[in-house]
């Protein structure tokens, strides 16, 4: 009887203690927020909300108007050091980076040196992708509009790492690659085909990618503090620390860097150097003559070959392209980054956006600035964060499956008590076979949906929530004693059969 005492003892503890580490893990005024309107009335309090139900640590925004430009910047750059966003702290872009490589093909073509028709095998034999079993063509355009057929999932194909040869290793891993449709047909949106066009860059010029783009278009416009980010930092004391969300706060996060993806995702800026990138985009400033028609064309729109997105949105040089209305936009994020832009070319506004956590808000900011210029109103936060909303859902059942399993600990440190004189044996021996084969289905199943969605562990550690690995553990360990309690129990069965 002691020791049956002991071990309760022990396990009541150790519950309580899981409980305990868990609970303190929980931001309760981060998860409040969620549940709260916020304010709305001003811009600034606009912000702010959005931050805080987002938990981003800092904010920085360019805006333009009729040529009048304005920055603000929130919150921080490192939380840590209590260092507060400047207009000079530096951002990782995400995908907003593929329109400066778009811009580069457009000064490539206009130089004669590739036609947007080109095979991408006449630049590079070893690609050689396939469609159905039969190798078929990709061509420079289709790269640019993200019909080529290559999968969204072809991300996780990407080699981590910092070295040169990195990007000719991307290539190389999805050079034999299955396409999802046959190219030229359906608009599907795949970061390496931009990672293809910056190989392509290279093959002609002979330089580095970087190299190309920051001759050709930063300096030109005067873009003096943004560089390619390859893990050695140019001015590492202007550039933010990226964060990631567990448990509804946001914890510093040194994401990989993955220099295979450089011209998809990797250039870093701030909102100084992005004012002439704006400038730039709405015609104003002093532009070389050769930039800037190259510019213009990056704004038009051939239907023949651009990608599909939905009604009157169009995927075409690096950005999502509205003809009818003359805005151009684009979202980017990296794994601790996230960016949003929109830009106005019939109006002449611009609203760009930059934060240091990867989440919706860039997005959902931009937005409602760009409608408050116009006089609308400013739309409230909605769940539609597919990062924050994974968090919040995850952590919850985090704390779920923590209980259930502290009963599941509880119950096995207690021993069995299953009466010998049961009624109906037979029928309970069924129903606890069955409950053994449901939970294991269901630990299979933790085990390994990512790579029924054509994911891996590692793509998830890296873009999403830890709250979901905890929460995967948990179940597995549930699971598990689950079983071990079961077959106790069937055990009990058996003997009262014999």
């Amino acid at each position: 009887m002691k020791n049956l005492f002991r071990r309760k003892g022990l396990a009541l503890a150790s519950v309580i203690l899981l409980i305990i580490i868990i609970t303190a893990a929980v931001d309760r005024g981060a998860f409040g927020t969620l549940f709260t309107e916020g304010k709305y009335d001003t811009e600034e309090h606009m912000v702010e909300t959005l931050m805080a139900k987002t938990a981003t640590p800092g904010v920085a925004i360019v805006s333009s108007k009729q040529g009048n430009t304005d920055y603000k910047v929130y919150g921080y750059a490192d939380v840590d050091l209590d260092k507060k966003v400047t207009e000079e702290s530096l951002f990782e872009l995400g995908s907003t980076t593929k329109a400066f490589t778009a811009l580069a093909i457009i000064l490539l073509k206009d130089e004669g040196k590739l036609a947007y028709s080109d095979s991408v095998s006449e630049y590079l034999p070893r690609f050689v992708p396939a469609f159905q079993g039969e190798n078929v063509n990709i061509t420079i355009d289709q790269l640019l509009a993200h019909t080529s057929g290559i999968p969204s999932w072809s991300i996780k194909l990407i080699p981590e790492g910092t070295t040169e040869n990195l990007l000719d290793e991307t290539i190389n891993k999805i050079s034999d690659i299955s396409l999802d449709t046959y190219p030229g047909t359906e608009y599907q949106y795949a970061t390496v085909n931009y990672d293809i066009l910056a190989m392509i860059i290279e093959e002609v010029t002979g330089t580095s990618y970087q190299n190309y783009v920051t001759q050709n278009i930063l300096v030109p416009l005067k873009m003096t503090d943004s560089y390619f980010s390859t893990g050695q930092e140019q001015k590492p004391d202007q550039l933010t620390r990226g964060y990631r969300v567990f448990f509804g706060k946001s914890f510093q996060y040194d994401a990989p860097r993955y220099y295979g993806n450089i011209a998809a995702g990797y250039l870093v800026t701030n909102i100084k150097d992005l004012e002439h990138w704006m400038n730039a985009q709405l015609g104003m400033g002093d532009i070389p003559d050769g930039l800037r028609r190259a510019i213009q064309q990056s704004h038009e729109v051939d239907l023949q070959t651009a990608g599909y997105e939905e009604e009157n949105q169009y995927y075409s040089y690096g950005w999502s392209n509205d003809p009818e209305e003359r805005v151009i936009s684009h979202s980017g994020s990296n794994p601790n980054y996230s960016s949003h832009f929109i830009i106005d070319i019939e109006k002449f506004e611009a609203v760009l956006v930059l934060t240091n956590l990867n989440s919706t808000a860039p997005s959902l900011i931009a937005h409602n600035l760009h409608e408050n210029m116009n006089g609308n109103p400013i739309n409230k936060f909605t769940y539609d964060d597919s990062y924050i909303l994974l968090d919040l859902i995850f952590s919850f059942l985090a704390l779920l499956t923590a209980i259930s399993l502290s009963l599941k600990v509880i119950k096995l440190a207690g021993g069995s008590k299953q009466n010998k004189k049961v009624e109906k044996t037979r029928n309970k021996r069924l129903i606890v076979i069955i409950v053994i084969i449901l939970r294991a289905m269901l630990l299979v199943l933790v085990m390994f949906w990512p790579y029924l969605l054509n994911n891996n562990y590692y793509m998830i550690s890296v873009w999403m929530s830890y709250s979901l690995f905890l929460w995967m553990g948990l179940v597995s360990l549930s699971c598990m004693l689950s079983i071990i309690l079961n077959l106790k129990k069937l055990g009990v069965l058996r003997s009262n059969l014999s």
